[in-house]
């Protein structure tokens, strides 16, 4: 398998896909807090889950700023610093010095956290929940289009990236449906092997 540390397209493709991730934030053990509706993380909690310094993550903000900012990384300032400040010492209280010194912070969602796991190459938490993370999307993409989850080649790089073109594809399909087909939720059931009535018709 080719390694996802040097794949940014098959990064993304991944923190991307909503269902897998979700079922992701199911099994990993890393306890942030919540705010603004979505578990937050700060620098050091990222670095003692992957056991490597804070230089480290600040090393892959320095590189991928970009694409951790574009899958949830940010920094805080003014009010909603002051807003994240009591959230976290409701939750935790006093046990850093941010909460009193810090004017700007840095802070990290689920899918930032997934993204740092993706390219930190010389840490060994990080190398393990890489692989989780291929066998969950694997199972959840395979969950849903009902294919079978055992395939010889399924932990192959171009297998996850076709597999996940695949849900992209699907999604576009159902959208133009969705947009364009004036049948109903009924259209669904005619053109897709979904069984699903669900879809959103707003």
């Amino acid at each position: 398998m080719k390694d996802l540390t040097n794949t940014a397209i098959s990064r993304q493709n991944i923190l991307n896909n909503k269902f897998a991730v979700a079922e992701i934030q199911k099994v990993v053990g890393i306890k942030g807090v919540l705010f603004e509706n979505e578990l937050k993380f700060l620098k050091r909690q990222i670095a003692d889950y992957f056991e490597v310094t804070e230089r480290t993550i600040d090393n892959c903000l320095e590189k991928h700023e970009k694409e951790l900012s574009k899958n949830g990384y940010e920094v805080l300032k003014s009010k909603r610093l002051i807003d994240f400040k009591l959230v976290w010492q409701y939750n935790f209280g006093n046990e850093t010095d941010f909460v009193t010194k810090t004017t700007i912070l840095g802070i990290f969602n689920f899918r930032a956290f997934l993204n740092i796991a993706m390219l930190l190459s010389d840490s060994n938490k990080a190398r393990e929940l890489r692989s989780l993370i291929l066998d969950i999307v694997i199972d959840t993409i395979n969950t849903r289009t009902g294919g079978s989850t055992k395939y010889i080649n399924q932990r192959d790089e171009d297998y996850v990236v076709n597999m996940l073109r695949g849900e992209d594809y699907r999604k576009e399909f159902t959208d133009a449906l969705r947009d364009c087909v004036d049948m109903g939720s009924f259209k669904y059931l005619i053109y897709t092997n979904d069984q699903e009535i669900g879809f959103s018709e707003n």
